[in-house]
């Protein structure tokens, strides 16, 4: 039976994966903040297919219970971190900025780094049975937009942080590969449902395209070939004119 831990599991897509991945008869240990979600999972599988660890990742207690879900779902074959928050804020609030570099920034790194140590020490995996690190990101992290400045900026860090570890994972020799999974608009709970957004997809349809980079174990995949078409000019756009451009507010 294949094993997977998901750090972000109670809502959006995190949810839609975790029970895909149940229904195709994987383990599966999760954690998130809202416990009764995990817990109605739990419920649903069983506890014998779901581990449940209630949990903040902006706090250090945190690592304590990855730990608990270590010895439960013991060397999980994926390792899969969709934890991640995101505000429109135009405003400046500070503490919504504050929050999303804690969390996509710092709770990434803190969860991340925890479980690359507990591969490097374990021996159940090896050359032949590489462990599989996959973060949600956001094609948001092409470039920094200025309605939603830490939003993109952390994502541009997480992808960057990825690039590093997939080069520390070569240096120090640690069997493991990263995907760096890349959505556009989703329909979930952090889009302002007041705004229009286009191209949004539906969190199913974003599920699939999630369970396929992991499939097909894809260093970076953008989903769909729309936003890969957009990342690509995007990309090709000068800093100096991009600094320039008042449209963006989404």
């Amino acid at each position: 039976m294949n094993q997977a831990i998901i750090i972000g599991a109670t809502s959006g897509i995190g949810k839609e994966v975790a029970t895909r991945l149940l229904k195709q008869g994987w383990r599966v240990g999760v954690a998130g903040r809202r416990e009764q979600a995990l817990a109605a999972l739990q419920e649903s599988y069983g506890a014998d297919r779901v581990v449940i660890a209630p949990m903040d990742v902006i706090t250090q207690e945190s690592v304590e219970k990855l730990d608990d879900l270590l010895k439960a779902v013991p060397s999980p074959d994926l390792f899969l971190y969709m934890s991640g928050v995101g505000y429109q804020n135009v405003e400046l609030d500070e503490e919504k900025e504050l929050r999303t570099v804690r969390t996509n920034c710092e709770g990434m790194v803190r969860m991340v780094d925890h479980f690359l140590n507990y591969v490097k020490s374990n021996r159940d995996y090896s050359a032949s049975r590489k462990a599989h690190v996959a973060v949600v990101t956001s094609v948001a992290g092409t470039a920094g937009m200025g309605s939603a400045p830490a939003y993109s900026a952390t994502k541009r860090m997480q992808s960057t942080y990825l690039t590093a570890l997939s080069q520390w994972s070569r240096m120090e020799r640690v069997p493991v590969v990263f995907t760096d999974i890349k959505p556009g608009f989703v329909a979930t709970d952090i889009l302002n449902p007041d705004k229009h957004y286009p191209m949004l997809m539906d969190k199913g349809k974003a599920a699939s395209h999630v369970l396929k980079a992991i499939r097909q174990r894809k260093r970076v995949y953008v989903f769909d070939w729309r936003f890969r078409v957009l990342v690509f000019f995007w990309r090709l756009v000068p800093r100096c004119l991009w600094e320039r451009v008042r449209i963006v507010r989404s």
